[in-house]
């Protein structure tokens, strides 16, 4: 008989790991792993930042335009697109500018016993200019990756202890949503506009009780392609719903209301 036979320990048989038998576990790795280091690293409140991971940095977008012009075989086309990517960089620079105002309040705020941080996708777009923002300002500066067909890396402003990649989308939801203060949303797509339905009928259904400030940020974009005033007026949703967010077109407006709602409720100043 061989004496040293032994079978593999369940919690390192990566074979059953991945099997769907396991799923459960898998699933509590990504509420714990991530809780454990929030909890390392005194994070008790985040500020999420949702927007487009295609918008880019001006200077990308002119570098781009540059190198096309030099290409014989330029299309017309081509440019447009490059010009509308050109217009809309100013997210990018403005999402920057925004998170760095208010990394450097949330530091402000941080105590022994209460940390903050920003927290975004941690992909490139607005999730970098997030994060960039942040890192500026010094402030701690978490991103929630999602493992993609297209599988795009965490962008280099996110810090190595606080990047995490998941694989369920509904734990990477619960985690922009369990320690979240406020939401700032940027233009973006069917991620970004998944991710702000997702977090406005948590709070019109009462599933989040919390008083969260939510931020539309870019009133042109926001109004031309949603109408709220008809969902209002065809009754889908009540009127109150629309004062569950705010509309914003600078990153010093945005930061004011961020600040005053701090003051108000988080920080609780009248009570």
């Amino acid at each position: 008989m061989n004496k040293t036979r032994r079978p593999p320990k369940s919690y390192k048989n990566e074979e059953f790991l991945s099997s769907p038998a396991a799923r459960t576990v898998r699933i509590l790795s990504e509420y714990l792993d991530p809780a454990a280091k929030f909890e390392r690293n005194n994070i008790t409140g985040t500020i999420a930042f949702f927007g487009s991971a295609r918008i880019k940095p001006k200077e990308t977008v002119l570098a781009e335009i540059a190198d096309f012009k030099k290409n014989a075989n330029a299309g017309e086309d081509e440019l447009r697109q490059l010009h509308r990517e050109l217009e809309s960089s100013r997210y990018y620079e403005e999402a920057v500018e925004l998170a760095k105002l208010t990394g450097e309040y949330l530091l402000e705020k941080t105590t022994e016993s209460s940390g903050f941080a920003v927290i975004t996708g941690g992909g490139p777009g607005i999730m970098e200019a997030a994060n960039k923002g942040a890192t500026l300002a010094g402030c701690k500066s978490v991103g929630l990756t999602i493992s993609l067909p297209k599988e795009e890396s965490m962008n280099d402003y996110v810090i190595d202890e606080l990047g995490f990649e998941f694989h369920y989308f509904f734990m990477r939801k619960f985690w922009f949503a369990y320690l979240a203060k406020a939401f700032f949303i940027f233009p973006g797509g069917f991620g970004t506009l998944d991710e702000m339905f997702e977090i406005l009928t948590l709070v019109q259904t009462k599933k989040m009780t919390k008083d969260l400030k939510i931020i539309l940020y870019g009133t042109d974009f926001w109004e031309d392609l949603i109408n709220f005033d008809k969902l209002v007026d065809l009754g889908t949703i009540s009127p109150g719903d629309v004062n569950l967010f705010e509309l914003h077109d600078s990153p010093e407006s945005a930061f004011t209301a961020l600040r005053d709602h701090f003051e108000k409720v988080v920080f609780n100043k009248n009570g």
